[in-house]
C-alpha cells in the first residue's frame, strides 16, 4: 500500500531568485523547474514549477502518461537539457554555474545512464562496451580491464565479457548498459524505462538487480509509465500536466 509522504521541500524557496539554495543533505535538490519550449507563436510548459529533493541511498520512481514531462524531467537530472527556469543543484553544486567541461564530467562521473534501448556498440563485446566511459576519462587500459570486469561480474555477466550485444538476450544486453553505467561508481544511477523492450519475465530479473544495487547503497532513480514497475521503487513520484501530482513513500 502506499503511505503518503509529508513534503520534504516545503520549506524551499518557489520564485526561482538567487537566494535559494540546495539543503545541505540532498544529492539532488530541484527548485521551481520550469521547462517552456516555443512553438511556433506558443509556449509549451512542459515543466511548470517543479520541486523535490532526492537523498543518497534513496530509490525512485517517476511516473507518468505520455506527454507528463516525466522525460523532459529525466533530461534535466542527467544534465542533457538546462531548465528554462528555476535552480538544480547535484552534490550541493548547482548546474547553471557549470562550464560545458564540467557538465560533460557529471554526465560521465556523476551520473550512471541506462536507456531502454540498451545503447550498445553492436560490433564490440561487452567488456568493450563496459569500458566506453573509462576510455573517456582516460584511464589506463590494465586498470580500465579490472573494473569493467569487475562491473560485469556485479551484474552476473562475468562468463559473458567477450559476447557481443547479438549474442546475448536481450535481458543480458540491459545487464550490460546497467554494469557500463555502474562502471564509474556514479552518484545517480538514471535508468530510462530500462524494461521497456524486455518481456515481463525478464522485466522483473533487471528490476530485482536494481533492488539488489540500491541496497549496495547506490542511488537509483527509475522513469517509466508501468505502476507494476515502478512500485518495485521505495518512493514514487507521480508528474503529469508538467507538475508534480503525488510524491509519495512505498517502502
Amino acid at each position: 500500500m502506499y503511505r503518503f509522504m509529508e513534503n520534504e521541500n516545503e520549506n524551499l524557496p518557489v520564485n526561482g531568485n538567487d537566494s535559494a539554495s540546495a539543503s545541505p543533505n540532498a544529492l539532488i535538490s530541484m527548485n521551481n523547474i520550469w521547462k517552456t519550449y516555443q512553438m511556433g507563436n506558443e509556449e509549451l510548459h512542459a515543466l511548470r514549477g517543479v520541486s523535490f529533493e532526492v537523498k543518497k541511498g534513496e530509490y525512485l520512481a517517476i511516473i507518468g502518461p505520455s506527454g507528463s514531462g516525466k522525460s523532459t524531467l529525466m533530461n534535466l537530472i542527467g544534465c542533457l537539457d538546462s531548465p528554462s527556469k528555476g535552480q538544480y543543484w547535484i552534490n550541493g553544486n548547482q548546474v547553471a554555474d557549470m562550464t560545458d567541461d564540467e557538465l560533460a564530467r557529471i554526465r560521465n562521473k556523476e551520473i550512471g545512464f541506462v536507456f531502454q534501448t540498451f545503447n550498445l556498440l553492436a560490433r564490440a563485446t561487452a567488456l568493450h562496451n563496459v569500458e566506453l566511459p573509462l576510455i573517456y576519462a582516460g584511464m589506463k587500459s590494465t586498470e580500465r580491464d579490472e573494473k569493467a570486469r569487475a562491473a560485469l561480474a556485479s551484474v552476473e555477466l562475468g562468463d559473458r565479457v567477450m559476447h557481443k550485444p547479438n549474442e546475448l538476450s536481450g535481458g543480458q544486453r540491459q545487464r550490460v548498459a546497467i554494469a557500463r553505467a555502474l562502471v564509474n561508481h556514479p552518484s545517480i544511477l538514471l535508468a530510462d524505462e530500462p524494461t521497456g523492450a524486455l518481456d515481463t519475465k525478464t522485466s522483473y530479473e533487471i528490476m530485482a538487480l536494481f533492488e539488489k544495487l540500491h541496497e549496495e547503497g547506490n542511488t537509483i532513480i527509475l522513469v517509466t509509465h508501468e505502476p507494476d514497475i515502478a512500485e518495485r521503487a521505495h518512493r514514487v513520484i507521480t508528474i503529469r500536466d508538467g507538475v508534480i501530482e503525488k510524491d509519495e513513500r512505498i517502502k
